[in-house]
């Protein structure tokens, strides 16, 4: 960490370098506005100190080129008595981080210091994320390069640094936690907690307890004080997922406590301050959720402050391969395996598929398949029958006189289909159209179950 000290007098100049570099932190300096330019010209600093009355380019002269930088280092003024007012203008005006009053005090500057380091830090990291998205189509752990992810990538890159509600719906699968942890990572509150708990999966007698916490002999079981979530989050992230599945008395509480900031116990007389930035997520369309009377209006409103949608995985094909690469990367390390890619009829088969399941079942499918490969590309053999059926059906298409034609609800075969590939791909898409409820397939298809299975098992599923 690096500061430029910008003062006329060497005394004052010298004085700072030595308490900056008592502080741990290096010390660049130059007695004015343009000698201070010369410096950033040749070295990279993190935080800028700089008087407002020097010869040569004052402070005021220096603000003005400093903004005129792409990146420029938050900037503290160091003003004289009587000054306070200018002081104030270099803020709103020429955009200074802020300002002190001479003559310094070591505890404040040191403070305030140590803040403006910190928030370079943090835009460095935005503006490094910003290029890697531009170059990569990521952001985080997100992947994508739809024109939807983009817009939701922008979204991530606003929200992420401010304090503000978000509440992300979505389809279950579709990766509602990792935008929660994204934003967690583009947050000041990056080196805090994130904690996260699913609404749908405790009990009510137990969720009040886990959001809250409770007192010793609270209730029956309660054998010692236990700290709730909102506190295990301090200065983190706490996200709610399922918000609709949770109790409305519950949901009366929270919307307290995200009023006030305060939270109590279970069975505790005092309440306590606490500074947790909230994200809720569910899969239900709030709207009618409100409608049924599973979410509260006043709670929707608080927290939607930025809405985040996730579009399912069908509604943005061209994601498929980008995400897949990103899956296979992690799985190789997970399993210490070596595949390289996916085979061109795999990669198709799964750009076809309509994956109910989302990014979920995607990568369900990919795992599966990395573990059955161990190197190299993943091929047919190593994914399950119903992309196969996609496949075989895709290569009929392209080896027959006329192409195959289908819709969601129908399947056609081009004039020269045997029999047998029909009857596989007849059986594959119906299994694809009941998202794989092998029972129903079997309704529809008029077969018994038993038929269906010994036909996948003829097919290797």
């Amino acid at each position: 960490m690096r500061v430029l000290i910008v003062d006329d007098e060497p005394a004052q100049r010298s004085g700072l370098a030595a308490m900056i570099s008592a502080w741990g932190m290096g010390a660049e300096t130059a007695s004015d506005g343009n000698e201070a330019l010369d410096v950033l010209g040749r070295t990279s600093v993190d935080v800028i100190l700089t008087d407002l009355n020097m010869p040569g380019l004052d402070g005021f002269g220096f603000l003005e080129k400093l903004r005129e930088m792409e990146d420029m280092p938050p900037t503290i003024v160091l003003t004289a008595y009587g000054n306070v007012e200018t002081a104030v203008r270099t803020v709103h005006e020429l955009g200074a981080y802020w300002f002190l009053e001479k003559p310094i005090q070591p505890k404040s500057l040191e403070v305030l210091v140590s803040r403006a380091a910190a928030h370079s830090a943090l835009r460095a990291e935005k503006l490094a994320l910003v290029r890697h998205l531009a170059n990569t189509g990521t952001i985080g752990d997100m992947v994508g390069s739809s024109a939807k992810m983009r817009e939701i990538f922008g979204l991530l890159q606003q929200a992420g640094p401010s304090k503000a509600c978000v509440l992300i719906t979505g389809e279950s699968g579709t990766g509602k936690e990792m935008v929660a942890r994204t934003l967690h990572k583009l947050s000041p509150r990056r080196q805090g907690p994130f904690i996260a708990i699913n609404c749908a999966a405790l009990p009510e007698t137990l969720i009040e307890s886990e959001l809250f916490g409770h007192e010793k002999g609270s209730f029956t079981g309660a054998s010692e004080r236990r700290s709730g979530c909102f506190e295990l989050a301090q200065h983190g992230t706490l996200l709610l997922d399922e918000i609709g599945e949770m109790p409305l008395p519950t949901q009366a509480k929270l919307l307290r406590v995200i009023e006030d900031s305060k939270v109590r116990r279970l069975g505790g007389k005092a309440e306590f301050e606490v500074d947790v930035r909230l994200v809720a997520a569910t899969n239900k369309v709030p709207d009618e959720a409100i409608r049924g009377g599973n979410l509260r209006e006043d709670l929707y409103y608080r927290l939607n402050v930025f809405h985040i949608h996730l579009p399912p995985l069908r509604e943005r094909k061209e994601d498929v391969a980008p995400i897949s690469e990103a899956l296979i990367s992690a799985l190789n390390e997970k399993h210490q395996c070596r595949v390289t890619g996916i085979g061109p009829d795999v990669l198709e088969a799964l750009e076809q598929h309509s994956w109910p399941g989302n990014v979920r079942e995607l990568r369900n499918v990919l795992e599966r398949a990395v573990i059955l490969a161990g190197e190299g590309n993943i091929e047919l053999k190593h994914v399950p029958a119903f992309l196969q059926g996609r496949a075989a059906m895709a290569a009929v298409a392209g080896a027959a006189p006329a192409p195959v034609q289908d819709d969601a609800d129908s399947v056609r075969f081009a004039i020269g289909t045997t029999v047998e590939d029909a009857e596989k791909g007849l059986i594959l898409r119906t299994l694809e159209h009941t998202h794989n409820n092998k029972t129903r397939a079997a309704e529809i298809l008029g077969i018994s179950l038993k038929t269906l299975h010994n036909k996948l098992k003829e097919y290797g599923g």
